[in-house]
């Protein structure tokens, strides 16, 4: 059972993702409103990559020396009934949960085979759940297969950031598109658009088809599309 996948991003008018270098004011408030605009959609899981979520965790690394041995690459649910998930694409495990849930959230790490055993160990001592979804790289379309048959997900919500958001609509697997244009021009040719994608990973262009488009009060435009 694979999920309806609603990618929802934030950018400047130049397609600009991150925040850094705003005004504070204008950021908070502008963060307030993407995330109204995502409870709209009726999620029961989010999707972020490693960096976005090493932020979300005040990540200060994890213990090595817990593995006793080798740890089998067999998924691992510590709960499986949880009203809501947070799903951390990592492929080499690497980001320090403190706990299980976040935001409200139980943790899932997606991670490959090639995740160290002491990492394993730490996710399974704090009680995140984690599963595999490739050998060397994640497999996306895997992984939400399984979050699918193994955990119920219906509705998956990518956030970001700007290079797991593009890896997904790269991949072809995000049905609705969201993207919440602030007032602003960022201008900082070094940071990333709001999509991102390996040059050697680039498929073709993906064309969409506008299905709402509304203005909002702060000046900001949200648009959906969805794939043409």
């Amino acid at each position: 059972m694979q999920p309806y996948v609603i990618c929802h991003m934030m950018s400047s008018v130049d397609g600009h993702a991150l925040t850094d270098g705003w005004d504070r004011s204008f950021k908070n408030a502008a963060g307030e409103r993407y995330e109204k605009l995502a409870q709209t959609f009726a999620f029961d899981a989010w999707v972020c990559g490693r960096v976005t979520m090493q932020e979300i965790a005040h990540d200060e690394g994890y213990p090595t020396g817990l593995a006793k041995g080798p740890i089998p690459r067999t998924h691992h649910f510590a709960k499986r009934d949880a009203k809501l998930y947070a799903v951390s694409i990592d492929p080499q495990g690497k980001v320090g949960w403190k706990r299980n849930e976040v935001e409200g959230a139980h943790v899932v790490e997606v991670l490959t085979e090639g995740v160290c055993d002491d990492y394993l160990a730490y996710l399974q001592s704090v009680g995140v759940s984690y599963l595999f979804a490739g050998k060397d790289d994640v497999d996306l379309k895997q992984a939400l297969g399984i979050l699918g048959t193994e955990l119920g997900c219906k509705r998956v919500i990518v956030e970001g950031g700007p290079h797991v958001s593009g890896s997904f609509v790269n991949a072809g697997l995000v049905n609705e598109l969201s993207v919440l244009i602030l007032p602003l021009v960022d201008g900082r040719g070094e940071h990333p658009a709001s999509f991102e994608i390996a040059p050697a990973a680039w498929k073709q262009p993906t064309y969409l088809k506008l299905s709402n488009a509304e203005a909002q009060e702060d000046g900001s435009v949200w648009l959906r599309y969805t794939q043409a």
